[in-house]
This record gives C-alpha cells, sequence and structure tokens, in this order.
C-alpha cells in the first residue's frame, strides 16, 4: 500500500513538471520581449518619436498573438488525433529555434528594414507554439489530476506561466542593474533571449517521459474526425462562455503585468530598474495567489471565483491604477499586488472551468480555440492599446476603464458559466 501511494505521488509530480517547466518557456520569452519593449523599439522600429517606437515594438509582440489562433487550431488537431503528450513536445521544441534567433538578430543599424520584419517573423512563429502550449498543458494536468483536485493541477500551467514572467522579470532587473545604458542597447537585451533556450531542452527532456492517455474510441475508428469541426457544431455556447471569460483574462495580465513596468517608466518617471523590481514582487505574490484560489475552488467550486476577481477588477481598476501614479515605491506595489489578488483569484478557476466545460474527444481543440482568439484580439493588443489610450488622451490613467469595460464583460458571461465542479471528464 504504501508503495501504491509513493508511486501514485511519483506519477503526479512527474506530470505537475510536464506541464509547469514548458510554460516558464513560452511566458519567459514573452515577458523578456514586453520588458526591453522600448530598447527593442529603438534597435528595430527606429523613429524621431520614442513613443511611436514602442508602439511599434509593441506591434511586433501583438503579431505574435495574433498567430496564436493558428497554434490553437494545429496542436489542438494534434492533442486531440494524436495524444497530449506530442502537442507538449512539439511546442516547447518550436518555441526554442526563434528564441535563440531574437537572441542573434541584426539590428536595424546592421540590416536596414529587415531586421523588423525578421522580428516580426519570429514573434508570429513563437505565437504559433504559444498556441498550443498553454491550453494542451492545462487540459493534460487537468486529466490527470484526481478528480477532487483538479483546480489545483490545472492551476500549474499558471503557476509555469507566471514564474515564466517572474523569472524574466528578475533577469531584467538583474541586467538593467549590472549593464550601463550603452551596453544594454549594445548586447545587454541579447542574454535573456539566449538563456531562455536552456529552459527548452529541460522542458523537452522532462516531457519526453510522461504518461499519455489513450485516444478515444471515436478518434481511434474515424480517420475524417475532425474535433474543432464537432466543436464548432456542438459546443458553441460553452465556445462562447470560454472566449468571454478569456476576454478579462487576457486583457488584465497583459497590462498589468507587461505593460505597467513600462508605463512606470514613461508616464510615473520611475527607473526601469524600480519597475521591474515591483513587477518581480508583484509577479511573485500571484504565484502564490494562484494556487491557493485554486485549493479554495475545489472545495467550494469555480464560479465564485470568476464572479469575484472579475467583478473586483471592473470595480477597483481605475482606484488601483490611481494609486500607482505616485512617485511612491510602496503605493505602487500595494496596487499591483492588489491586481495581482483579483487576476489570482480568477484565473485559479480558469484552467479547470475551459477543460470541464468540453468532452475528451473535442476538449483541446475547443480550449485552444477558445483561449486563443480573445488572447490574440485583447491580450496580445493590450500593451499596444494601453499605450495608444494614453497618449490619444493625454491621460496616464486612461487604460484603467479599459481594464474595467472588459472585466465588466467577462463577470456578465461569468453569470452564465454553470458550476462546473463535479463534472465527469469522460462524459
Amino acid at each position: 500500500m504504501a508503495g501504491s501511494t509513493q508511486e501514485g505521488r511519483g506519477k503526479h509530480i512527474r506530470v505537475l513538471a510536464a506541464g509547469f517547466v514548458g510554460n516558464i518557456l513560452e511566458w519567459y520569452d514573452f515577458a523578456v520581449y514586453g520588458f526591453f519593449a522600448p530598447t527593442i523599439g529603438k534597435l528595430f522600429f527606429p523613429s524621431d518619436n520614442p513613443t511611436t517606437s514602442l508602439i511599434a515594438a509593441f506591434g511586433a509582440f501583438a503579431a505574435g498573438f495574433l498567430m496564436r489562433p493558428v497554434g490553437a487550431v494545429l496542436f489542438g488537431h494534434i492533442g486531440d488525433r494524436v495524444g497530449r503528450k506530442k502537442a507538449l513536445t512539439l511546442s516547447v521544441m518550436l518555441m526554442a529555434v526563434p528564441t535563440l534567433l531574437v537572441g542573434v538578430l541584426p539590428t536595424h543599424a546592421e540590416i536596414g528594414v529587415w531586421a523588423a520584419i525578421l522580428m516580426v517573423l519570429l514573434r508570429m512563429v513563437q505565437g504559433i507554439s504559444v498556441g498550443g502550449e498553454y491550453t494542451s498543458s492545462f487540459v493534460f494536468l487537468v486529466e490527470h489530476a484526481p478528480p477532487e483536485r483538479r483546480a489545483f493541477f490545472g492551476s500549474w500551467s499558471m503557476i509555469g506561466a507566471t514564474c515564466g514572467i517572474l523569472l524574466g522579470s528578475a533577469v531584467g532587473a538583474l541586467i538593467n542593474t549590472y549593464t550601463t545604458d550603452a551596453q544594454l542597447l549594445d548586447w545587454g537585451w541579447r542574454l535573456p533571449f539566449l538563456s531562455g533556450v536552456l529552459v527548452a531542452f529541460v522542458g523537452y527532456f522532462i516531457r519526453h517521459g510522461i504518461p499519455d492517455q489513450p485516444l478515444t474510441e471515436e478518434l481511434s475508428n474515424q480517420e475524417a474526425y475532425s474535433p474543432l469541426k464537432e466543436a464548432l457544431t456542438n459546443h458553441r455556447k460553452e465556445l462562447f462562455q470560454s472566449a468571454g471569460l478569456n476576454m478579462m483574462n487576457a486583457v488584465t495580465f497583459y497590462t498589468v503585468f507587461i505593460y505597467l513596468s513600462t508605463w512606470l517608466v514613461e508616464e510615473v518617471g520611475e527607473t526601469r530598474g524600480e519597475a521591474l523590481d515591483i513587477n518581480t514582487i508583484s509577479m511573485a505574490a500571484l504565484t502564490i495567489f494562484v494556487p491557493i484560489a485554486a485549493i479554495l475552488a475545489d472545495k467550494f467550486g469555480r464560479k465564485p471565483f470568476l464572479l469575484i476577481g472579475s467583478a473586483g477588477v471592473a470595480l477597483f481598476s481605475p482606484a488601483l491604477v490611481g494609486l500607482m501614479h505616485h512617485h511612491n515605491f510602496a503605493m505602487i506595489l500595494t496596487g499591483q499586488i492588489g491586481f495581482a489578488l483579483l487576476v489570482g483569484c480568477y484565473a485559479g478557476a480558469i484552467p479547470v472551468t475551459i477543460t470541464e466545460l468540453f468532452r475528451r474527444g473535442v476538449r483541446v481543440s475547443a480550449a485552444s480555440v477558445s483561449y486563443n482568439l480573445p488572447f490574440a484580439i485583447f491580450g496580445g493588443t493590450a500593451p499596444m492599446v494601453a499605450a495608444w489610450l494614453v497618449k490619444a488622451t493625454g491621460n496616464p490613467l486612461a487604460f484603467s476603464w479599459y481594464l474595467s469595460g472588459i472585466a465588466a464583460i467577462s463577470f456578465l458571461i461569468a453569470l452564465t458559466v454553470k458550476e462546473t465542479r463535479g463534472t465527469s471528464l469522460e462524459e
């Protein structure tokens, strides 16, 4: 009995590690790009107006997100027709190559406009990879979890993502601290991209040995079966609900934990090192809040945490952003940790909710498409929209109302979702 318990515990640890480690690389890379966007804008999208360069750099960031639906369709099909393990293994390797190439890419001063074109193309390839990574991993985690711990297991995909951004923020702060402005512009910005490749190989070897579940009978017997077509035909309501829930997830995450570090420098006047320090602390707080919310969602249900998180962002975004618009480290940190608490509450319940909305034969495809479309439309554009709102209105707090509006929509959609706790994953 003890040996069986130990074997089961070891299997669960391998499953959690497999879902966790790939997301570290995926989101580390996207985070690093966001944190170094002002530098990348100067080097690859030069302009007489620094704000124009910054918006162009965030435009390349958004281009990667626009490819996420392509990755969702591709890896969703692989995950449903070939297996979750194959999708997870391929996605982490597809991220490694463009990450390395970004680190060695010549700048505009060296190859002209081709630098900008190549940067956008590499971001697009990375977007395809991310489109398959996150959803494949949380579906895999929830399916391999004990029934009473699904939310907790599913939350490890989010923990991997937050740890990746946390690592990117910490590396960014370290590089900003120990390089001069000239060194950062010359070679310092390349180091995070080059070092990120190491995570990819660790992720590949962990995932290569993970267990996989056999395909369902209908997938084994029907060569022409299309999981995505089946989902679009028979799961339209669930697809709409999942996409609506992820609107807030997308906008708040990339505004609060990517754009705000730049906003603190450009609009509040904080040093880049201080802004990244604040972001690193708030990401650490988020990493703690997410599994706590997931554990509570396993006990009390998923829907209460979706409603609390979305209502909180809708109501308190202007106040939290206003709190951060001061030359006071403690006030800024309090505002961002306030966001981390609300986002963590919401994010702890999202992976398990989406997984439980769909039946197994279409689960990866349906989850991937309904997750990545709102991230492509709203998430990837969030930093660019926020920067544009600030510039167009002349009000440094203008983007907070965008956060509130999106969160209000997700709150209304969360009201329509039935509680999924206790749902059978085999139905």
